[in-house]
């Protein structure tokens, strides 16, 4: 992600005690400025996979979740089961990537991905899950490449753009990762992971403070938010 400008300068106003609703507008104005930062600093600078049917959902809390291991390779079995059931059937092999993935396989998430594009070239999901992999491989041109392929499949599907965001602040391509981002928000405005990940940006490029504002405006949506959660840790540990 690109570097981040400064939050834009609010209006000077007089202050008095005896103008309580003056006041009362300004604090109000603030409020408004601070909570637009993380989406107007997009433009002014430069969540994983669920299979359920054949809708996804991303999240980076699931990259940070613990999961029962029994589970898990019962979903793995299930989802071996699928694709024996039906081989030609692209969800399937999606279905089965994303349990392979969850089992720490991610050279056998990634077979499992490419067969489902060898069916459907044009199949988001597969594009996108790969890219995820990609991602948390740190192999992230491809990731980006991925990213890139799934949103000129499906542009109006926020979680393409989101992905390219994170591969871009990654790589420290900061202004292409904003305007991802931006674009990401426009389409599916305050969602937890593009909020996070705006975070990151500031916080990648040493504004500790705007990192820490907008790490809150993420719980404010979500109280339980581990990745903001840790976010503020680091803020408060390298402040």
């Amino acid at each position: 992600m690109e570097a981040l400008d400064k939050p834009l300068n609010q209006e000077q106003e007089t202050h008095s005690e005896q103008e309580p609703e003056k006041q009362k507008k300004k604090t109000n104005k603030q409020k408004n400025e601070k909570f637009k930062w993380w989406q107007t600093i997009l433009i002014l600078t430069m969540t994983l996979v669920i299979s359920i049917g054949a809708g996804y959902y991303v999240s980076s809390k699931y990259l940070w979740s613990n999961y029962d291991q029994d589970q898990l390779k019962q979903q793995l079995e299930a989802a071996k089961t699928a694709v024996d059931k039906k081989p030609n059937d692209p969800k399937s092999h999606v279905s089965l990537g994303y349990a392979y993935f969850l089992n720490n396989d991610n050279d056998e998430a990634i077979k499992e991905y490419k067969v489902a594009l060898d069916l459907d070239k044009n199949y988001f999901d597969a594009y996108f899950n790969l890219g995820l992999v990609y991602n948390k491989e740190n192999r992230l041109n491809d990731s980006v490449k991925m990213a890139q392929k799934a949103t000129d499949i499906s542009p109006k599907d926020y979680k393409g753009h989101l992905l390219k965001g994170m591969s871009y602040r990654k790589l420290k391509m900061y202004k292409d990762a904003i305007e991802a981002l931006n674009e990401a928000n426009k389409l599916m405005p305050a969602n937890t992971d593009i909020i996070y990940e705006i975070g990151r940006v500031a916080e990648d490029q040493g504004d500790k403070k705007n990192a820490e504002q907008i790490y809150k405006d993420a719980l404010n949506y979500d109280p339980m938010y581990k990745p903001a959660l840790d976010g503020l840790k680091r803020v408060a540990k390298n402040s």
